[in-house]
């Protein structure tokens, strides 16, 4: 049925029909009968996979970007993901970038965005996950929110969190931002991710430079240590790359990854690049996704695979739009994988679909 509910979609403008379908997942979590229905509907085989010190109940994920203020987890459990990363999170509200800023490039099955971290800020999310303590999340699991809650890995859909800095705050002084996320996010994250790669953010990809990133990453691990001893839990930290890197910067990154005990790579965020796009709005400024990324989305995990030798687990993200391309990215050595413009074009039923022709 999607094909019918898309032609609606579709005719809205982008953003609208994203905030609709966000919404309707929302409701939807909520009521005991909806939920049950969704969660039989897109029932996905269970095929564990083992990554970061969590056992995920299937290697297919939610990118970041979908659920920005994270207000429809207990939805997006029904879908069949294996885990869910939400964001990005600032520690600020802020509106993002002005209106339109989101674009579908019909002919080349893509999307491309410029929304700049638009959220309601930490202290909303916070306070969203704190009111959903008592009650599970995923059924007989929930996201463990406090220092008692089990350590042990659980069969459930995990949570990621995708964190940011605001736009205001200098590169200088971003390291603050991540700081006061983490400390914010780590009782309710499964894990967190760095977000260093969003081409929406003026700045942001500088700090994936040696240098920068070798400051950002050793704080980030100290202080993620701390945590560890305050909740007496694993709190796994992976950086999230960008696609459009050469092979040396993109080498450097992945060095200091490692060096700085940092848990896995998220590989990669959306591309300024325009080749050989159709649509007549392959002109608007953004990160670009869909299936124009996939290339550069493998050349890019070719290589990280290659650099780690297996020494963190990498989930590969970009260009994943059918079971074909999800197939060919863990047969390059993804652990895990994660869709986004994949479900624009193609349904909720991509999930399913992806795991049973595994």
């Amino acid at each position: 049925m999607y094909p019918f509910f898309r032609s609606l979609l579709f005719r809205l403008d982008p953003e609208t029909a994203h905030q609709l379908t966000l919404q309707a997942l929302r409701f939807a979590g909520n009521f005991p009968l909806s939920n049950w229905f969704l969660t039989h509907l897109y029932k996905t085989p269970s095929k564990p996979v083992y990554a970061f010190g969590l056992t995920f109940r299937n290697p297919v994920g939610l990118a970041a970007g979908y659920d920005k203020d994270a207000v429809a987890i207990k939805g997006l459990s029904t879908l069949g993901f294996g885990h869910v990363e939400v964001g990005t999170l600032t520690p600020k509200p802020q509106p993002g970038t002005p209106r339109p800023r989101v674009f579908r490039l019909l002919e080349d099955e893509a999307v491309i965005n410029r929304m700049g971290f638009p959220g309601k800020g930490a202290a909303f999310v916070v306070k969203s996950l704190r009111g959903k303590q008592s009650n599970s999340l995923f059924g007989s699991g929930s996201i463990r929110l406090s220092r008692d809650a089990p350590s042990a890995p659980r069969n459930n859909m995990k949570l990621g969190i995708n964190l940011g800095k605001n736009k205001d705050t200098p590169n200088e002084e971003a390291v603050l931002d991540y700081l006061e996320l983490l400390q914010c996010f780590a009782p309710y994250a499964d894990y967190l991710a760095i977000n260093i790669s969003s081409p929406n953010t003026v700045g942001l990809r500088q700090l994936q430079g040696r240098a920068a990133l070798e400051g950002l990453l050793k704080q980030l691990d100290i202080q993620r240590k701390m945590e560890e001893k305050t909740l007496e839990k694993r709190i796994p930290l992976l950086v999230k790359l960008a696609p459009d890197l050469s092979e040396n910067e993109l080498g450097d990154a992945v060095d200091v990854i490692l060096d700085t005990h940092m848990d896995g790579i998220i590989a990669t965020n959306t591309t300024l690049a325009r080749d050989g796009l159709r649509s007549k709005h392959r002109g608007e400024s953004g990160g670009l996704s869909g299936s124009p990324l996939r290339l550069r989305s493998e050349a890019a995990l070719g290589q990280i695979v290659k650099r780690v030798e297996g020494k963190v687990p990498i989930v590969s993200v970009g260009g994943i739009m059918n079971p074909e391309d999800a197939k060919r990215r863990l047969d390059l050595g993804a652990t895990l994988i994660q869709i986004y413009t994949g479900l624009i074009y193609h349904g909720p039923g991509l999930v399913k679909k992806i795991l049973v022709e595994q």
